[in-house]
């Protein structure tokens, strides 16, 4: 099993979750996270004062999924996701050891 943790544009989620429930992905976690990378950050003026945004607002999603999927949500992710411009984000694929479901204590793969 691995991890999948993509780190996108916000506006770009429901075209990201739509496609992958289109290929049977159905359970994924979503958080509202704020980072900069080569993208760095913005100014903004506020009341007439200049001030640097540092972090911008983004958004994760997080799948535990079977080894044999990763290159097709890998691919999903990138095609829905991808706006061209700086700042579409990035993807980490991590192992994952054990998934247990606690409600019924099934476990790896019979739990994701």
């Amino acid at each position: 099993m691995k991890k999948i943790e993509a780190i996108i544009k916000p506006f770009k989620l429901d075209d990201v979750r739509e496609a992958l429930t289109e290929i049977g992905i159905t359970g994924m976690t979503v958080s509202e996270v704020k980072g900069f990378g080569r993208q760095k950050g913005h100014t903004e003026i506020y009341r007439g004062a200049e001030y640097a945004v540092d972090f911008l607002p983004k958004v994760k999603v997080e799948l535990i999924i079977a080894d044999e999927d990763v290159e097709r949500v890998i691919d999903v992710i990138i095609e829905n996701a991808r706006s061209g411009k700086i700042g579409d984000g990035k993807i980490f694929v991590l192992p994952v050891e054990e998934a247990i479901r606690i409600r019924t204590g099934e476990r790896s793969e019979a739990a994701i």
